[in-house]
């Protein structure tokens, strides 16, 4: 792909059909990924794109909770179904489920709210965080690995993404702790829609939390018969942000158990914003 970003607004720019059962109907597609499956990051803002479709574009997405519930196929559409559950004076909530093949593949509940005034405060972002520009890119990490899911992270994923203290591609670095963070930001500018900035954060807060479990094990990606999948997403959405802008997902795991993982993040913008909380529980297999 010559355009990772343009093929990510591409899939979020979904059709509505005009069909109408007692759901709203809208369809999508994939992007490319070498290991022939949906991401789930896609198809979570997808899925939350179709359902800001039937609201107002200021009432905005505050919450939203997924199960990913099978695989998704790139050959497939995936068509998306909302379910209008809620309109109150305030707060609106939507259910959106999507298909391929008549079969569901994830099932989200989101909420909506007017923009309103309240209590402000939120935890403060690391201070011992170095900058993005002295950190080297996936590119930069990954070259000379001739593999095609390094060459889809180097070069076909429409974010910009720099771990600190070091990635977890071919090795574990340092101490095996459940915790890192990573920069991150799209490839190139976006355009000035803040619905559309919140879907690609939802799109972006996906990629690594997984890697705060694999990392307190000393696992890389490149271990043998690993397997790691998304079991559930839930992300609050607190305040706006840019993707195109640099912004900072601090990641942790507090626990593994029965071959399952939770991680948790929080991303803030470059200035210190806390823009989102994140939590997440994965499938991981070691043989």
């Amino acid at each position: 792909m010559s355009d990772p970003l343009a093929g990510l607004l591409s899939a979020l720019d979904l059709t509505d059909t005009g069909a109408r059962t007692r759901e709203d109907i809208f369809t999508g597609h994939s992007q490319w990924q070498p290991h022939g499956r949906v991401f789930g990051g896609q198809v979570l803002a997808q899925a939350l794109i179709a359902a800001q479709r039937t609201l107002p574009a200021e009432r905005a997405a505050h919450s939203m909770h997924g199960y990913f519930l099978r695989p998704g196929s790139l050959d497939l559409p995936i068509t998306f179904s909302v379910d209008r559950i809620h309109d109150g004076r305030s707060f609106s909530t939507r259910r959106t489920q999507a298909y391929q093949d008549g079969m569901p593949i994830l099932s989200m509940i989101a909420s909506f709210q007017d923009p309103d005034a309240g209590l402000d405060h939120q935890v403060d972002m690391p201070d011992d965080i170095p900058d993005p520009e002295s950190l080297p890119t996936a590119a930069e990490v990954l070259k000379g690995f001739d593999h095609p899911i390094a060459k889809a992270w180097a070069y076909e994923r429409p974010f910009d993404i720099r771990h600190v203290p070091t990635p977890i591609y071919l090795t574990v670095e340092g101490r095996n702790v459940a915790h890192q963070a990573v920069w991150l930001k799209t490839v190139s500018a976006m355009p000035d829609d803040e619905n559309l900035h919140r879907a690609a954060l939802v799109f972006a807060s996906d990629f690594t939390i997984q890697e705060s479990v694999i990392r307190r094990h000393g696992l890389p990606w490149v271990t043998p018969g690993l397997k790691v999948a998304s079991l559930d997403h839930a992300m609050w959405l607190h305040r706006f942000g840019r993707a195109d802008e640099w912004n900072l997902y601090v990641q942790e795991s507090p626990n593994a158990v029965g071959g399952r993982g939770l991680a948790q993040g929080r991303i803030y913008s470059r200035s210190g914003v806390l823009l989102a909380s994140v939590a997440q529980e994965i499938m991981v297999r070691v043989p």
